[in-house]
């Protein structure tokens, strides 16, 4: 039996990485990680080598059940240099997580977008729906855009395996989300892309891209897309006590731009005060605080103050492996 391949990495673009593919065939395939050989890219085409020393390295990370096509595989890949050393857009490869000890959940949002009018569905050519509110979970065809792709997309990821934990229509028109949970920030990096790679494919099929700008629609008042960042280790998980959370919260105050320059491009044009965020240049952090930095959710009180944070100022274009190598970072610095 022939088995498809569908290695998945980053490229080098920047700001903003995007994912890129090809499919290998192999033989005899079982379906395990091991069994996916180390392959090579032009990395000249990717933004990612000189066209003289153009071979980079793709190092199977990651496997999933392809549901979309016939007897075949997703397989997730970090970039490696010619010598077999992280190459510097390899994000993935600064987590500083071999135990697993963190756990994330991404709740990413983002914009379907019609590649014919360069526009949401719901929006009307040269103009705008009526102001949201009725569009948050909303149901019905007056309110709501796109389930079809969606729910495919669901269906899909699903199938594959990821663990997606929920979708919901957000609160403009034209604008979903869905979430990813995982024990372990790699593994939480690998089910986002992926999943990420499943619903640019889906979209293809109903003439969609999908935009991950955090504030596509431009100076209107339009929320924008997160990547909302939800954290724990096992001293927030276990201990009980309400100082392990302050300390946290009060060390991520002392390091903005560490965080802020990985949370994603154009980040200022969302990060405004307004729409359910904190302004770019300010930290705070509260219970139950939507307009806040971080916000400690009311279950993590009314357990014990045992349970995550949330860190809302991750945009919806930012590469999730450097968005926890960040949180990992400062979260073990507080707790010294």
């Amino acid at each position: 039996m022939k088995a498809k391949l569908e290695y998945i990495w980053l490229d080098g673009t920047a700001p903003t990485q995007c994912l890129r593919s090809k499919t290998q065939v192999r033989h005899d395939f079982g379906g395990t990680l091991e069994e996916c050989p180390m392959w090579c890219f032009d990395g000249s085409s990717t933004n990612q080598a000189e066209g003289n020393a153009s071979d980079c390295l793709l190092k199977p990370v990651a496997i999933y059940p392809d549901p979309g096509r016939t007897n075949a595989f997703l397989v997730m890949t970090e970039v490696l240099n010619a010598d077999g050393t992280p190459h510097a857009s390899n994000g993935r490869a600064t987590i500083n997580d071999d135990d697993n000890d963190f756990w994330f959940g991404f709740e990413q949002e983002y914009f379907l977008w019609d590649v014919d009018t360069q526009l949401p569905p719901g929006f009307p050519h040269g103009g705008f729906p009526a102001p949201q509110g009725p569009y948050y979970c909303s149901v019905g065809a007056a309110n709501t855009f796109g389930r079809d792709c969606v729910e495919e997309h669901f269906d899909i990821c699903l199938d594959a395996g990821l663990n997606v934990e929920g979708i919901n229509a957000e609160v403009a028109a034209g604008q979903w989300e869905f979430q990813c949970f995982a024990k372990g920030a790699k593994q939480a990096g690998d089910e986002i892309w992926v999943a990420r790679y499943l619903l640019e494919r889906t979209g293809e099929n109903y003439g969609y891209a999908i935009n991950y700008h955090p504030k596509p629609l431009g100076d209107t008042d339009w929320n924008g897309s997160g990547m909302h960042a939800n954290f724990s280790n096992g001293a927030m998980r276990d201990l009980g006590d309400e100082s392990v959370f302050t300390k946290i919260c009060e060390e991520f105050g002392k390091n903005i731009e560490r965080h802020i320059s990985v949370y994603g491009a154009d980040n200022d044009q969302r990060l405004t005060g307004k729409h359910e965020t904190q302004s770019i240049n300010e930290f705070s952090y509260g219970v139950s605080d939507r307009g806040a930095s971080i916000r400690i959710p009311i279950g993590t009180v009314e357990d014990g103050w045992k349970g995550r944070l949330e860190d809302r100022r991750t945009s919806s274009n930012a590469d999730p492996y450097k968005v926890a190598a960040a949180i990992i970072k400062t979260t073990k610095e507080a707790l010294v």
